[in-house]
């Protein structure tokens, strides 16, 4: 959806907001995947932390974009945005209490 969107920013924004709306954007996916592959619960829990940041960036990234004129879809970015961030919180909660059973 993101990618979507950005291709119609303006030419002039292309090695500005544009990549750093997809750096940001393909960011949470990498960092889930990043994590999921370390050693411990606790590592996995930090990268999902990273990953959370990265959806907060893009969605001030996404208003930003907006704000400009440049994407009228904002609120269908942001629904998916914020169910992408419950699942997210699900799997730190998650793994926040996997590490405390295990101290």
């Amino acid at each position: 959806m993101v990618y979507q969107a950005s291709k119609r920013f303006p030419a002039g924004e292309r090695y500005a907001l544009t990549d750093q709306l997809r750096r940001a954007v393909v960011s949470i996916p990498s960092n889930i995947a990043e994590g999921s592959g370390r050693a411990s619960n606790k590592d996995y829990a930090h990268f999902l932390s990273i990953a959370r940041g990265s959806l907060y960036e893009t969605l001030t990234q996404l208003q930003i974009a907006q704000d400009l004129g440049y994407i009228d879809g904002y609120d269908s970015c942001n629904e998916l945005a914020q169910e992408v961030g419950r699942m997210l919180t699900s799997l730190m909660k998650k793994y926040d209490s996997i590490r405390s059973a295990a101290s």
